[in-house]
């Protein structure tokens, strides 16, 4: 124990491993702040980071750090009173026990830990209201599942552990267990694969406790072995501290203890909600987990309560956006296996299914018009409740039906590769005939198409049109008559596709589908075009016009492309490029990577026919990422396409040589994602005509580029950028500041490369999470906040600046 004087802080067992940004923060809240409460879940450090804090701010109260473990009071009217004999406060006189703990404190300037609160909330309400009103020099910092509810307290949310601590803590404990403990060189692989001790860390959410249960288990266990068993980690991570609370001992003590604090409506909804994968909307909860003792208007509040006890995370939004929730993995294991006991299982997985066909339905109904980039954003972020609604046995028609509606998120929303699988999977499941099944085959088709692959796209055809013929439904037989069309174009039979389209056009109209109207006339545009047929410009500016005043923006810049390739036919380079542009403002937001890649294309071609050889070989190196992430390749869009791609290639080889051409191809392969190449492709918009040298993209030594970075070599492949006192060489991924090597972890990295590429433009955490993290994350938008705290703590604090309400920005 510390001496009687300073107060009462136990001395720690074992080394505490990071949170020290953390640390930091709260230390500068205890400034300005008397009512400090780290909230967050069981086992993700509250009491320890508590006492670190409490320890390094030791010298800032004269009169004592005290320590108040809350966790064995069973009775509220406990509370003051162990408040007063952890404090050593006389027992004299005939005071209450609160009232004498206020006198005591009244006059000194002390630091004082309720640690522990949830179980006792009122109570130690009233003990922070009654202590804070009588003792100016008082501070208090708690820690709870639940915020306290009073005025003044400030809440500091605590999240669990990054990657690079959460792994630094379980070496660090493993090694106390056995130590010649090591990662084998297959664990330190490549992060996107989570393989070995970092996947582990992941499976177990970065939750200390969690990790540290797990790490005794190693003295038996590889890593690989402890990381397969967890699919039984209520079983397998037991063993805690003897001398801990008992709730901590082992991982479902901690959850039943979050568990027994709730009330049994609480409950209820915290075991329904686990039929969500990832993240889920109010919208989504309300509808699925209603019902059967939760009326739909209790959903709101209960979970308000659930996020207040630090069950349920609210993931961070911006100021116009929807906010989302999610479980961690542990609390949501918890919850599904109380939810097979009460049998109510299957009605909430089908109800979970049906919301999601509903929502589908609806984006594929209205894909023409306004918000189509926010709507592809939605099903983006529900992308893992999509895959679980598509894993739900059973009836197969609500299955094809699903997985035939979400065409547009396969195809124009990033997932093409991913929606083959699925269709795949889906049709072979089940053979039974229903129109369902029928409406599926047509959107594999469109699938298939878009890979190239004509061959299983003819013959999913030939299932449909036969499914159409014995179902007698025409809306079927139009489909696949126009994707013929489709099959025609692409195998260069421009007039047949033509004929095909205004016949379904016409037909869909006729039968009340002003959708497919819509995409057949769309489409009738765009092969008109690429057939130079004299009716292109008519019929384009017929989609473009009505696309402007509806706000849709998918199909205009289809047609803004073929348009552009039909003026590029014509030799007119400077209309291409207009055109082009047009189409790539109007797919910002959007992930298709084989329309995007064909715009990159097209305005490769038409740089090199200007002589801007370097520009085109980026471009093309550009298109070839967004290519091989689609699973296709130009050639998928017919002969002609593939030729002039090879006699593009073939030029810009001749006029560079085979090394300089290799080597701005792969430059334009660092845009490896669709916003990236958009924006790379708008940023090298070609002028004027003429040839270009090697580095004419470079300014001087010394001087500012166009976006306020400083070159500081011109030599071949080097470009390192100066900011300030900062240097980032992008060809090594190497930072220094004042000539001293800055280590950066991985995801610290891949913020400062996207902060790089834009000095002085605002980055949304949404935009950073994308690009950092990829799209599947359904986490915490927190951990943008955290990551970018930890990036300034090593590029200067004032280099990275918050806009509030936004996001961050480079200084440049």
């Amino acid at each position: 124990m510390i001496a009687d004087a300073l107060g009462n802080l136990p001395a720690p067992f074992t080394g505490f491993v990071g949170r020290r940004q953390e640390i930091d923060e709260i230390r500068r809240l205890l400034d300005t702040r008397r009512l400090v409460t780290l909230t967050g879940m069981g086992g993700v450090g509250k009491t320890r980071l508590a006492l670190e804090v409490s320890t390094a701010a030791r010298t800032a109260f004269p009169d004592g750090v005290w320590l108040v473990d809350l966790a064995p009071v069973s009775g509220p009217s406990a509370v003051a009173a162990v408040a007063s004999s952890a404090l050593r406060v006389p027992d004299l006189g005939a005071l209450p026990a609160l009232d004498r703990l206020a006198a005591y404190l009244a006059d000194r300037r002390t630091l004082l830990v309720l640690d522990n609160c949830e179980h006792l909330i009122d109570s130690c309400a009233e003990l922070a209201t009654t202590l804070l009103a009588a003792a100016p020099g008082l501070r208090i910092l708690a820690t709870s599942r639940h915020t306290l509810d009073v005025p003044g307290e400030q809440v500091f949310p605590l999240a669990p552990l990054p990657e690079d601590e959460a792994v630094e803590l379980l070496r660090d404990r493993a090694t106390a267990v056995r130590p010649d403990f090591r990662v084998d060189a297959a664990d330190e692989a490549d992060e996107a694969d989570r393989p070995g001790i970092a996947r582990l860390c992941a499976e177990l959410d970065g939750l200390p406790l969690a990790i540290e249960l797990a790490a005794s288990r190693l003295r038996t266990l590889t890593v690989g072995q402890l990381t397969d068993r967890l699919e039984n980690r209520f079983a397998l991570l037991t063993g805690g501290s003897r001398t801990g609370p008992a709730h901590h001992r082992t991982l479902r003590g901690v959850i039943d203890w979050s568990h027994e604090l709730c009330t049994p409506a609480e409950r209820l909804l915290w075991d329904r909600l686990t039929v969500f994968a990832g993240g889920f909307s109010l919208e989504a909860a309300e509808a699925v987990c209603s019902g059967d003792g939760i009326a739909e208007a209790e959903v709101l509040d209960l979970l308000d309560r659930l996020v207040a006890q630090s069950v349920v995370l609210v993931l961070a939004y911006e100021h116009d956006a929807l906010p989302r929730y999610r479980l961690l993995a542990t609390i949501r294991e918890y919850g599904r296996e109380r939810l097979a006991e009460s049998g109510e299982q299957d009605e909430l997985r089908r109800r979970h299914r049906d919301f999601f066909l509903a929502l589908a339905r609806e984006i594929d109904r209205t894909w023409y018009g306004p918000g189509q980039a926010e709507k592809l954003a939605r099903l983006r972020a529900e992308h893992t409740n999509l895959l679980a609604a598509l894993d739900h046995d059973g009836d197969p028609r609500p299955r094809f039906a699903l997985v035939g509606a979400l065409c547009w998120h396969w195809c124009t929303g990033g997932f093409l590769s991913e929606g083959r699988r699925q269709f795949e999977r889906a049709l072979a499941a089940s053979a039974e005939p229903s129109h369902e099944r029928a409406r599926a085959l047509l959107s594999a088709v469109w699938v298939a198409q878009t890979q190239g692959d004509l061959e299983t796209a003819d013959r999913w055809l030939d299932e449909a049109d036969a499914l159409g013929e014995s179902l007698d439904d025409p809306w079927v037989r139009n489909q696949a008559s126009g994707l013929r069309g489709v099959s025609a174009h692409y195998r260069g039979r421009p007039d047949e596709s033509i004929c095909r389209y205004e016949r379904s056009r016409t037909t869909a109209a006729a039968l009340g589908d002003e959708r497919e109207a819509t995409s057949w006339l769309v489409a009738l545009a765009g092969v008109q075009a690429y057939a130079g047929d004299p009716r292109a410009a008519e019929t384009g500016g017929r989609v473009v016009t009505a696309a402007e005043a509806s706000g849709e923006r998918w199909g205009r810049a289809q047609v803004q492309l073929a348009l552009g390739h039909h003026a590029w036919d014509r030799g007119d380079r400077k209309r291409t490029e207009s055109l082009v542009r047009a189409a790539l403002e109007n797919m910002r937001g959007f992930r298709d990577h084989a329309m995007l890649a064909r715009m990159l294309e097209l305005l490769a071609w038409a740089a090199a026919d200007g002589g801007s050889h370097q520009r085109a070989a980026r471009l093309l190196g550009a298109a070839d990422v967004l290519w091989r992430d689609a699973g296709s390749s130009i050639a998928a869009f017919g002969p002609q396409p593939a030729e002039q791609h090879t006699r593009c290639e073939r030029t810009l080889v001749d006029a560079l040589g085979e090394a300089a051409y290799a080597k701005a191809f792969t430059q334009g392969g660092a845009h490896s994602t669709p916003c990236q190449a958009v924006g790379f492709a708008l940023e090298t918009a070609d002028t004027g005509g003429g040839t270009e040298p090697e580095d004419s993209a470079l300014p001087a030594p010394g001087e500012p580029d166009s976006r306020g970075r400083t070159v500081t070599d011109r030599r071949p492949g080097s470009g390192a950028l100066r900011f300030g006192d900062l240097v980032y060489c992008p060809a090594s991924l190497e930072v220094y500041r004042d000539g001293e090597r800055v280590h950066l972890t991985t995801t610290e990295l891949k913020l400062w490369r996207e902060f790089v590429a834009s000095p002085g433009t605002v980055l949304t955490r949404e935009i950073l999470l994308d690009r950092a993290w990829g799209y599947a994350w359904s986490g915490d938008t927190h951990v943008v906040d955290v990551q970018v705290m930890r990036l300034r703590a090593k590029v200067g604090r004032d280099r990275i600046e918050t806009v509030r309400g936004f996001g961050y920005k480079l200084r440049a």
